[in-house]
């Protein structure tokens, strides 16, 4: 999943599309999110300093992941920052790749920069009681979510309140966005992939603009693009059966 998302942000309705397809869907925090591992330690990332860490160590946490389940290979998938850490395992560890599907995902930090208002929203400082939480979700996705979609309130606010039970750590998604900044561009080496790749982008998305996902395709031989009027920064209900068939296509 993406910047500061748990596993629980993966919606149950689309991943039991994909297992209704037959797919066996594992999905799983990243380091510094939900019950995974927390550079505690590492405190609030400060400009200047290193990162603590960088995407490719999150790709290597997932070929870790599929190690300790006993997948030699799987079909990745990933959204935003979750797409950029599948393309970074498809780079470090191509066999484990079947296929490859990046969503609202962009090769580098400076290709399809966020508008001013996403960015804003972005990088807001986390409100720090659960009431405040579930309504500044409301608010950012306002901002980046879909407007050609009704706006679900309703699930917004209970999967923002269920992850602040889950796990609240704001630093932690600091960290991840300087470890995103402080990887670099993957264009080149995203020209090495052989496995079919799939890229699924909103034609409205004002995080990762839909030239992010269009420059994701080009740089990866023989990968289909699909893009979604009205669709911005996050995966609306109606488009599940869509991205669900998108995706059971390609791993077919």
């Amino acid at each position: 999943m993406g910047l500061g998302a748990q596993l629980i942000h993966w919606d149950d309705g689309l991943c039991e599309l994909l297992a209704e397809q037959g797919h066996h869907v594992v999905r799983f925090d990243n380091r510094d999110a939900g019950l995974s591992t927390h550079f505690h330690d590492q405190g609030a990332p400060t400009t200047g300093a290193p990162s603590a860490y960088l995407l490719d160590d999150l790709a290597d946490d997932a070929a870790g992941l599929m190690d300790a389940i006993g997948w030699p290979a799987a079909h990745v998938a990933g959204v935003s920052m979750g797409g950029m850490i599948a393309q970074s395992l498809a780079i470090r560890h191509p066999a484990r790749v079947l296929t490859l599907t990046s969503i609202m995902s962009t090769p580098g930090p400076t290709v399809a920069p966020p508008t001013e208002s996403a960015f804003a929203a972005l990088t807001a400082r986390s409100a720090a009681d659960r009431a405040a939480v579930m309504e500044q979700s409301l608010e950012t996705y306002a901002v980046i979510g879909s407007p050609g979609y009704p706006m679900d309130r309703e699930r917004i606010v209970q999967k923002a309140g269920r992850a602040f039970d889950r796990c609240f750590d704001p630093a932690g998604k600091g960290r991840q966005l300087a470890a995103i900044m402080a990887s670099g561009d993957r264009t080149d080496l995203l020209a090495s992939l052989t496995m079919p790749a799939l890229v699924l982008h909103g034609e409205a998305d004002p995080l990762i603009p839909v030239e992010g996902g269009r420059a994701t395709a080009a740089a990866i031989p023989g990968a289909r693009l699909v893009t979604y009027p009205g669709m911005g920064h996050d995966l609306p209900e109606p488009l599940w059966p869509e991205i669900a068939r998108e995706i059971t296509k390609l791993t077919a």
